[in-house]
């Protein structure tokens, strides 16, 4: 894509961005009386499952994994992506499996037919290997919405996540959920724990998003040891950790996560 095309995208997106994000409609209250985190996967890589999903096992605590269907056993510079198999193992051992569309197109440059037939692909294939009746959890590909695609979004998904690097507090769009990204360098990574810390200090929802965990991970992932570290802080600190699916369960019963 020639640069400045590049540059519209670009500008396109945050624009879409603040639009989304101011919209009127539906708002999802998340309570600021006690810290909740969720750790969050997109694509995913294999190692997401062998190294990620292990970690959080191993603290007792469960994760959500965004999945794209035709990133299948894909194998690309640095990281091989998940199988079917893997993505049904990860169901299995409790994790929440969400969509992040089938193509991993980003949204904005798809036509909402092409759109809401891209979705209803992926649901066959995630359904195919995790079935389950109640609308699943959303990550939009490269952090960027579709302002024309919202009632797609909205009608097929309990929530859509994004970036933007902030903790979910009080009334926030469901459509847009902010995200924190967990990706090199890797002393930006492990210094990703201030994040909790400021959670601890002023409580509400914090949901890293990352990609693999691995010995040489991506410019979109972590080490195993950083991974680690950021999930042994957050209990430390006494924060809960959910996958996006329970923590909404517990936020609309008007509980507190516990």
């Amino acid at each position: 894509m020639p640069d400045i095309l590049k540059k519209l995208d670009y500008w396109s997106d945050r624009i879409t961005d603040r639009l989304m994000r101011r919209m009127p409609g539906p708002r999802l209250n998340i309570p600021v009386s006690r810290p909740v985190v969720s750790f969050t996967f997109d694509d995913v890589p294999d190692t997401a499952l062998t190294n990620g999903a292990r970690i959080l096992e191993d603290h007792g605590v469960h994760g959500t994994f965004y999945i794209a269907g035709s990133l299948e056993g894909q194998i690309e510079p640095g990281r091989t992506l998940i199988s079917r198999e893997g993505c049904r193992a990860l169901a299995q051992q409790g994790h929440e499996i969400g969509c992040h569309t089938f193509s991993h197109t980003k949204v904005s440059h798809m036509g909402n037919r092409r759109l809401a037939a891209d979705l209803q692909r992926n649901k066959a294939y995630l359904d195919s290997v995790a079935p389950q009746e109640r609308r699943r959890n959303f990550a939009y590909p490269y952090n960027a919405g579709s302002f024309w695609g919202r009632g797609i979004f909205g009608s097929r998904f309990e929530t859509c996540r994004a970036g933007g690097e902030r903790i979910n507090r009080g009334a926030v769009n469901p459509a847009f959920l902010w995200g924190v990204e967990i990706r090199q360098p890797e002393s930006h990574a492990r210094g990703l724990t201030h994040w909790i810390d400021r959670l601890i200090a002023e409580p509400g929802w914090l949901i890293f998003f990352t990609h693999d965990i691995a010995p040489q991970p991506t410019d979109f992932g972590c080490t195993a040891e950083t991974f680690e570290r950021l999930v042994a802080h957050t209990l430390a600190l006494g924060c809960t950790v959910l996958p996006v699916r329970d923590a909404l369960e517990q936020f609309s019963a008007g509980r507190h996560p516990s």
